[in-house]
């Protein structure tokens, strides 16, 4: 359901007053995996809105999804106007006889609250709720997610709207699970409404408790910005400024974002758990690329679940017609991410095929929404739901596909390949082992990702350079990772290291002693890590270091980082290693090793020319590697960390750029993205349950040993 152009700012951390009240309510968030068994293996489902449908279509469309081979379906994320249509009076009565023919058609439901689309009259009785973005405007009804979370007045109707929702359904076993809201991320903009300016002002005080200390924190003498009471602070808004911000208040101010929606979703989860079966799950679905929120952060879910559309003109993906596909690490990553954060996922919204809402709306290659459900199911999804069964005749929709098209009956083609994938799911259920144990050269290879929001936000605020992406640089070192056949945690600083031979944290530019210590007995216990351009230059506060540019990862890298270099996209820099040649343009370290580090590559022209790029060295059982220049093309970041898994004596694939290959519940299970076939050496005693040795392009193979 994703209608707007995607943005690259993403997430916000913990909101400091809120985190005791986030750690004593964590308890209330059960252990997901309960939830979801095993030999289910993926169940799949589609979303339906019978508000939106002539009643008499109701029961032929249920019938319909039946009869397609769903498992569960999707109800009432958008329908706050049917179910309260006046304040205070609650009608159910339509729903619950779409929640009885799902459950007579053998459907189960996923049942959700309304918040994202308040009814009319709340609005004009109340406009103080509603969403002001940076240009001062004012958003009004006639979309959705435009009402601020931070408004009290909104919050208030919330409750009480999710309140009858709760009591209604209350031990109602036709409810599989609950979805909180749905895309909680006001679609890229941030609020700056009067009840956004109070509960930041609030925050601001609970984190830092005097103003001196806020004054001493955000570097405020600069220009003389000096407060001298709360009241005085705003909300960070260049369009407001005449010149640029503070960094330090534009990070806080991310982070104050992150942490209402992680709060308001904590109102509604809350309420709820009062009344539900202790079976039922409780999730929201996130945009991980570009929503103004933090996954990693909600704590106060049972598990998260993730949106995914891969095709609609902003991803040229792989050959020439990789816009048709979408990268490989699209939902790769979200596997990944998601997945790590207690174990358990989901995709609550996939493609669907062609969408409204793009730069360009292209078809998708045939074959690929077939092959992205398979994709999902490698990564270790517990479902996954299609955005939506029946293509919308009217409404901001139009043109967006479903699993039928306009006449209601029809499948359109990307059905089809629903279709097709339900039976293959349960083509190799009867394979399926509960015992299945992981090979032993695919665990060896594991790697964990270290992905900070704050990293993010600072570095999207202040790239230094028009080239410098944060998304993109962690995407060359995931992908090569993914090539090289490793399974991958994209983890964040809560997680314990120790279980990952191979670790990377890109461009980690804010940190503290702590974590560098950390990452010395992680390193000096066997581990392997990989550190990139941009690492250790400021604190948690993106203060740079009163020392040497820096200085704090010196004795850790073993080497000295004098400078950087930027250049323009029509200057190319080189590096060599190993006789080989490489370029890059947006951001290079230049490194000073010290004794005993070893020199893995130099940079071969510009005037620093011989100077280190990569360096590597042993520390304890493990070692260190930085990586100093970023490239466009990704080679020089693939190969150090060949080097790096060869020197530490792993075995590693050779996989094309665009193919996956993953073990999941004793299934090993292939994807192309990639231009061009590729033939999968599948063992010859082994067999395979779906596709064939040779991977097409779009295509899929799945086999067991």
């Amino acid at each position: 359901m994703l209608s707007v152009k995607p943005f690259r700012n993403i997430t916000r951390l913990c909101l400091c007053f809120l985190s005791l009240w986030l750690i004593t309510n964590t308890a209330s968030a059960q252990s997901a995996d309960k939830f979801f068994p095993k030999s289910d293996l993926m169940p799949i489902g589609s979303y339906y809105y019978p508000e939106q449908w002539p009643h008499q279509y109701w029961a032929r469309d249920i019938k319909k999804m039946a009869e397609v081979g769903f498992d569960f379906t999707h109800y009432g994320e958008f329908a706050w106007a049917f179910i309260e249509p006046e304040e205070g009076h609650f009608d159910f009565t339509w729903l619950d006889e779409a929640v009885e023919l799902a459950h007579q058609n053998g459907i189960k439901v996923i049942m959700c609250t309304s918040s994202p689309t308040p009814p009319a009259w709340l609005e004009q009785k109340h406009p103080e709720v509603l969403v002001v973005n940076e240009d001062g405007m004012t958003m009004q009804h006639g979309s959705r997610q435009q009402c601020s979370w931070s408004s009290p007045v909104y919050r208030d109707y919330v409750a009480k709207m999710v309140t009858a929702l709760a009591k209604h359904y209350a031990g109602d076993k036709r409810i599989w699970g609950y979805q909180l809201d749905n895309e909680p991320s006001h679609y890229g903009q941030y609020d700056y409404s009067p009840a956004a300016q109070v509960r930041f002002r609030e925050w601001v005080k609970n984190k830092y408790k005097s103003i001196d200390t806020v004054n001493k924190v955000w570097g405020t003498a600069f220009w003389s910005i000096r407060y001298s009471s709360f009241d005085q602070i705003r909300i960070p808004n260049g369009k407001e400024l005449i010149a640029q911000p503070s960094p330090h208040a534009v990070l806080d101010f991310r982070r104050f974002s992150s942490d209402e929606v992680t709060d308001f979703l904590g109102l509604q989860y809350n309420i709820l758990r009062k009344y539900i079966l202790p079976e039922q799950w409780i999730t929201t679905n996130l945009m991980p690329e570009h929503a103004p929120v933090d996954p990693t952060r909600m704590t106060n879910l049972d598990f998260a679940t993730y949106t995914k559309y891969l095709v609609a003109g902003y991803d040229k993906g792989l050959g020439p017609q990789g816009f048709r596909m979408g990268s490989p690490t699209s939902i790769a990553f979200a596997n990944d991410l998601f997945r790590s954060i207690n174990g358990t996922t989901g995709v609550m919204e996939l493609q669907p095929g062609q969408v409204n809402w793009g730069k360009f709306n292209p078809i998708p290659m045939p074959g690929v929404v077939r092959m992205w459900i398979w994709h999902a199911f490698a990564g270790g999804n517990k479902f996954v739901c299609n955005y939506r069964f029946k293509e919308p005749l009217v409404g901001g929709e139009q043109y967006h596909y479903g699993i039928l098209g306009p006449d209601g009956v029809t499948p359109t083609t990307s059905g089809l390949e629903y279709i097709k994938v339900i039976k293959e799911l349960k083509s190799i259920k009867p394979y399926y082992q509960p015992d299945a144990q992981v090979p032993a050269a695919y665990h060896n290879r594991q790697a964990a990702v270290l992905w900070s929001a704050d990293n993010r936000w600072e570095e999207d605020n202040q790239p230094q350079t028009y080239q410098w992406d944060y998304e993109s640089h962690v995407m060359r070192y995931y992908g090569a990772l993914k090539e090289m056949g490793a399974p991958v945690d994209v983890i964040t600083e809560a997680k314990d290291f120790a279980k990952y031979p191979v670790m990377v944290a890109p461009a980690y530019e804010l940190l503290d002693a702590k974590l560098v210590e950390r990452w010395k007995t992680y390193v000096e216990n066997g581990g392997h890590l990989v550190l990139t351009c941009r690492t250790g230059q400021k604190d948690r506060n993106a203060k740079l270091w009163e020392m040497k540019w820096a200085e704090p990862i010196y004795n850790l890298i073993g080497a000295k980082v004098p400078f950087y270099d930027l250049m323009p996209d029509t200057v190319q820099g080189t590096v060599k290693m190993l006789n080989k040649t490489y370029k890059w343009n947006t951001w290079a370290d230049v490194l000073d090793p010290m004794p005993g580090t070893e020199v893995w590559a130099k940079y071969s022209n510009q005037f620093y020319a011989g100077r280190a790029a990569v360096i590597n060295r042993k520390l304890g059982k493990g070692t260190v590697t930085f990586v100093g220049p970023d490239t466009h093309d990704g080679s020089l970041e693939k190969d150090v960390l060949k080097m790096v898994y060869r020197e530490a004596g792993i075995p590693v694939a050779d996989l094309p750029k665009g193919v996956i290959i993953e073990w999941r519940d004793g299934f090993w299970v292939g994807v192309n993205y990639s231009p061009k076939a590729y033939q999968v050496p599948i063992p010859a005693t082994a067999k395979v349950l779906i596709g064939s040795r040779t991977l097409n392009t779009a295509d899929v193979v799945v086999w067991k040993d």
